[in-house]
């Protein structure tokens, strides 16, 4: 019998005991195997729960070392927070704006091909040599061909010859004189539109060839009118194209000026008259007409803008009170007519030279000035508002013939 408790004690514990357990009664050998159940269960129980505990842990704490990394504060709850609101990298900085550029920096970069052409000839002619009658006769070809016209070209070389000839010059020399010459031929023109206020509405006629820009000019006419503080009308007078009606409408929602405008097809000078009486009762400061693209060599066209004068001054003999002829300078030459023939049939008041950014004839502008003497109110060098600006001849004269200042 006690070797049977012996062996069943050895099995348990599996080691031999303390003799006086060896002769314990059976009550107390199941106690102690019952304690020993128990005490197996506790330490199997506590290996799962340390498990659990480090794998509660790691979420909070790579949550905390992420925020430490990034500069923040500690999460308040879960790691998802963290997720969320991690800063992103910092932005590189944003380029800085590039500042407006000046009217005569547009104006030189606008002018640029023009002076280029005129520059590079002259270059060619004159490298440090005396001054001598074939230098002159080819500086007169290049003033020529450059459209200055034959005017001016004898004039700059007369001036030249006067003070120069047969002393060593420079094309440096050659385009300071130039630069004078020019001037002087431009500043009897420069003048600027005054918009009389005594004669309200301030009625302006746009007239010139196909693709001269009138629609556009009217666009940027009726803006700086209107930063001005003037209020503005469009007569919508080209009614030949849909599309010119509708360019106008949309200059008119961008300068708040009120566009009258008929039908496609309709009377230019009903359209002409209609708006004028409008424009009265608007109490409008100032009103500028559109009218159709035409050639100057066909008489019915000319014929119909000689009737929209005539109807508008049904209303105001002084009207209208300028009458403005757009040019597009890259047609060169073929200006000179277009102001000869237009003055002639509908008595131009002032020119409007647009587009001289897309041409190296820019010094047509100096022929039309030197034979008809007609006031140069603004110059175009591009799309924008602020690309057309009131005519300056000193600026004009310095850009063309290469100079800055």
């Amino acid at each position: 019998m006690s070797e049977k408790k012996q062996g069943f004690f050895s099995k348990i514990f599996k080691k031999e005991k303390p003799t006086p357990i060896e002769n314990a009664p059976v009550e107390e050998i199941q106690k102690i195997e019952l304690q020993e159940k128990q005490a197996k269960k506790t330490k199997t129980k506590k290996p799962k729960q340390k498990a659990k505990s480090k794998v509660k842990a790691k979420p909070v704490k790579k949550p905390i070392d992420k925020a430490e990394h990034q500069d923040v504060g500690p999460p308040e709850t879960t790691p998802e927070w963290v997720e969320e609101h991690t800063p992103a990298p910092t932005p590189a900085p944003s380029p800085k704006k590039p500042k407006k550029k000046s009217w005569f920096n547009r104006l030189s970069s606008g002018l640029k091909r023009s002076s280029d052409n005129l520059s590079n000839n002259i270059t060619s002619v004159f490298t440090k040599k005396k001054l001598d009658q074939a230098t002159l006769d080819d500086l007169e070809d290049i003033l020529i061909q450059a459209d200055l016209g034959i005017d001016t070209a004898l004039t700059i070389t007369k001036a030249l010859a006067k003070d120069r000839f047969d002393k060593e010059i420079s094309a440096k020399d050659v385009q300071i004189i130039l630069a004078q010459e020019v001037e002087k031929a431009l500043t009897p023109v420069a003048k600027p539109l005054l918009i009389e206020q005594t004669n309200s509405p301030f009625v302006i006629l746009m007239i010139g060839v196909n693709g001269s820009g009138k629609t556009t000019t009217i666009g940027k006419l009726a803006q700086k009118f209107s930063d001005e503080g003037k209020k503005v009308m469009l007569g919508a007078g080209d009614t030949f194209r849909a599309a010119a009606i509708e360019q106008l409408q949309v200059w008119g929602e961008r300068t708040n000026s009120l566009v009258i405008k008929k039908p496609t097809g309709s009377d230019a000078s009903g359209l002409a008259f209609d708006a004028y009486k409008q424009a009265i009762d608007e109490k409008a400061d100032v009103l500028i007409i559109d009218t159709a693209g035409r050639l100057q060599n066909r008489s019915e066209l000319m014929d119909e803008l000689e009737k929209i004068i005539r109807v508008i001054k049904k209303i105001n003999q002084n009207a209208p009170h300028a009458i403005l002829l757009t040019l597009d300078a890259t047609t060169g030459q073929n200006a000179l007519n277009q102001v000869e023939i237009f003055s002639k049939k509908a008595g131009v008041t002032g020119l409007v030279m647009t587009k001289l950014d897309g041409t190296a004839r820019g010094g047509i502008l100096v022929a039309i000035a030197k034979k008809y003497a007609l006031p140069i109110h603004y110059i175009g060098v591009g799309e924008g508002v602020e690309d057309l600006e009131p005519f300056e001849a000193k600026d004009f004269a310095l850009l063309i013939a290469g100079q800055t200042e």
